[in-house]
This record gives C-alpha cells, sequence and structure tokens, in this order.
C-alpha cells in the first residue's frame, strides 16, 4: 500500500526535506543522527533557526505564527523534520503551553508570553505531576491561596523534565479544596527565579538528569499570571494534553534510527560479516520494518479523520505501538551490539564505536517511552473504552 500525495503535497514534503537539510545546523543534525543528548544551547538554536522560517509553532493560530496548513501537511512536517535529524520544537513551548495561553490567555499574557514561547526566548516547564498525582493528576496537592493580587503557593512537583533549565513553569494548583477535586484546580504561570522555588535533580536509570523535583515554599505569584478563570485548569489541563498527544507515535525517528541499525548490522558480525545473514536477525528487522509500515498508515489514518482539532480516538493507538515500536528497536540495538554495548561511558578514543557506545544508555532511557504522554495502561484503557466500546 502506497500513500498517494497531490502534486501540492509532493512539493510541500520537498520544501520541508530541503530546509531541514540544509537550513539546520549540520552539528545539531550529526548529534540527533549519534543519539547524542542535544545540549540546552543546540536545542534553542534549531528552534530559532525552524521559527526565523515560521515553521516552529504551525499548530498554533496563525496570528500568533502558526500555519494554515491541512493536517496532512502538518503530519509532512513532523516526519520530514524527524527523518532529517532535526530536534521536534520543544514540547512544553510549542505542544503544551503556547497554545494553551492563545485558547484561554489575557490578551496581556499573549502578548507578554507566546511570541518568547515560540522563539524559545523563554524555556517553559512542566509542573503537573506530584509524588501522589501522576496518572490521577486530579489528586494534586499543591496549593496556591489568594491573597490580595498574589498567590501564595506551596507544594511539590516531580518528572519536571529538563526542568533544571527552566526560565518559567506552568503548573496545575489546588485553589479551592473544597469542590470535587477537578473543579478546583488552575492553571498558573510562574518564574522559576522566585524566592522559594527549588529544583533539585533525579538522576535516572541510564545515568543522565533528565527530571527533577521542584519545591514550593511560600512562593508568591503574581494574580495576572492565571491562565483564564480560576478554577477552571483542569478543562484547560485537558486541552493541553489533546496537543501533547497528537505526534506522540515518533514514526519518522523510529524509522531513521532502525534504518541505521540495519546498516550497522550489514558490517557488525564476527570478522565484519553482515548480521543480516542470519535469518533470525533478517526476520527482527522486517517484523518491525511492517509493524512501523502499519503503524504509518494508522497515523494518516488519523489525520485524515481528526475533526475541530480534536485527536482521533486511534490516536491512543499511536501512542501505544509507537512507543513500544521506538522501545523495540533500541533493544535490537543493544542486541546488535552485543558485549560492546557495556562500554558506555568509555573516555574517548575507545575502539569502541560510538553506537555502541549510546546503546545501552539509550535503551535504558526508552523506557520512559510507555509512561510519558500518558500511560500505556491508560492509552490500553481508552481505546477499550471509545474504539472497541467494552465497559468495566
Amino acid at each position: 500500500m502506497h500513500l498517494q500525495l497531490s502534486a501540492e503535497d509532493v512539493a510541500f514534503r520537498e520544501e520541508m526535506r530541503t530546509f531541514f537539510t540544509t537550513e539546520v545546523s549540520q552539528e545539531i543534525r550529526d548529534t540527533v543522527a549519534a543519539r547524542r543528548e542535544l545540549s540546552k544551547e543546540q536545542i534553542v538554536e534549531a528552534q530559532q533557526t525552524l521559527n526565523a522560517a515560521g515553521l516552529a509553532v504551525p499548530n498554533w493560530p496563525v496570528e500568533h505564527g502558526g500555519k494554515d496548513w491541512t493536517p496532512l501537511q502538518r503530519h509532512i512536517w513532523h516526519e520530514e523534520m524527524q527523518m532529517a535529524h532535526v530536534p521536534i520544537p520543544l514540547a512544553f513551548n510549542a505542544s503544551m503551553v503556547g497554545p494553551v495561553i492563545a485558547a484561554f490567555g489575557s490578551d496581556e499574557l499573549k502578548e507578554r508570553f507566546l511570541a518568547k514561547t515560540a522563539n524559545l526566548d523563554i524555556w517553559w516547564s512542566q509542573g503537573f505531576s506530584e509524588p501522589d498525582a501522576g496518572s490521577d493528576l486530579a489528586s494534586l496537592r499543591t496549593t496556591a491561596v489568594k491573597e490580595g493580587d498574589e498567590y501564595i503557593v506551596n507544594g511539590q512537583k516531580t518528572w519536571t523534565t529538563l526542568g533544571q533549565y527552566g526560565d518559567w513553569i506552568f503548573m496545575l494548583v489546588r485553589t479551592d479544596p473544597d469542590v470535587k477535586k477537578q473543579a478546583g484546580i488552575s492553571f498558573l504561570l510562574i518564574d522559576m527565579r522566585s524566592e522559594g522555588l527549588t529544583v533539585r535533580p533525579i538522576e535516572l536509570i541510564d545515568g543522565s538528569v533528565e527530571v527533577n523535583e521542584v519545591f514550593f515554599d511560600n512562593v508568591r505569584v503574581p494574580a495576572e499570571n492565571l491562565v483564564g478563570e480560576e478554577n477552571k485548569g483542569w478543562d484547560y489541563a485537558k486541552f493541553l494534553l489533546g496537543n501533547e498527544r497528537v505526534g506522540v507515535a515518533p514514526v519518522g525517528s523510529t524509522k531513521r534510527v532502525l534504518a541505521g541499525a540495519k546498516n550497522i548490522a550489514k558490517t557488525a558480525g564476527p570478522g565484519g560479516t553482515s548480521l543480516l545473514d542470519d535469518p533470525l536477525v533478517a526476520a527482527q528487522f522486517a517484523d518491525l520494518e511492517n509493524d512501523l509500515l502499519a503503524l504509518e498508515l494508522t497515523a494518516l489514518r488519523v489525520v485524515a479523520n481528526s475533526t475541530d482539532g480534536k485527536p482521533h480516538p486511534a490516536s491512543s493507538v499511536l501512542k501505544l505501538r509507537g512507543t513500544e515500536l521506538q522501545q523495540a528497536v533500541t533493544e535490537l540495538i543493544v542486541d546488535i551490539a552485543g558485549p560492546a554495548g557495556l562500554a558506555a561511558g568509555h573516555p574517548e578514543g575507545s575502539d569502541v564505536p560510538d553506537w555502541a557506545q549510546v546503546a545501552v544508555p539509550n535503551f535504558l532511557n526508552y523506557r520512559k517511552a510507555s509512561i510519558y504522554g500518558g500511560s500505556n495502561e491508560v492509552q490500553r484503557t481508552i481505546i477499550a473504552g471509545t474504539i472497541l466500546g467494552l465497559r468495566s
């Protein structure tokens, strides 16, 4: 089965491909291709390159820098970016807080934040999860008490990805403890340089520090930093999470990594022989390639059937299978590396190839993929109810 693009969409795809492969820094693209961690500076530079060309936030309203593209064009933009080893615009800015401010923020908040958010002049962090409020996010206990023209915030957030770089944090806080838990939540913007705010790193299984805890001890926040109405934050959070889950299946990047692994396997056998001559290894590649093709076609069906800006229910299938395949590909690369995969962290000059040194850290890091953006267990429940019509 082949996707038949219109002449206009073929031209659009070529325009995106040319831009991504010629205008974004080769050093940044090489870092992504090598599956190495990008620096803060590289992430900022990549997004600012896209934003200068009007390509950073196409999902936003046109008056705030977005593009009047079709869903298929947004899909092509997303896939070609991944295939070209270009970092996706920072999700906290581009897919999360930006659309919320554009849809629900005051004119003052839009003027103050949107342009800087699109250009990554402000690095946003996400303050949703808490130690006892992860999948059950509505159980959050961080409070914001109104005192005059300020809110006093106390509590803790956790798993704050890249919070060590954050300039501002968008928060879900409890502003009314006496109503149904979903009804007493507000959406607040907080300067991370505020007195009483502390960021503490969490070391992950791969040895990296990618996530953090954030503590709030009587942090004073101007009431003007409230997005929308007080106690309506749960509605805004659902809007945000709907945006977050669109494009959550990284088909383009997974295809790219799998193709790279196949190329490596051609000379990774004893004495430089091809592992693809082993029928079991060849079958693993074939299975993953077929599964990715099926996922890509499902993604296109979702694009074609999403209406009114709302994700199609099958987006949960994309998230579930997309992350499973992402993890399967990282596991296959560890298998190809064999004992060389134990060389993670070897000093420069090691005779272990770079791809093998990052194989195990990437495998370990991507255990997170089945949790973030709505855990895969939650996605199975959504699929059971909205697609299969099953009820408990």
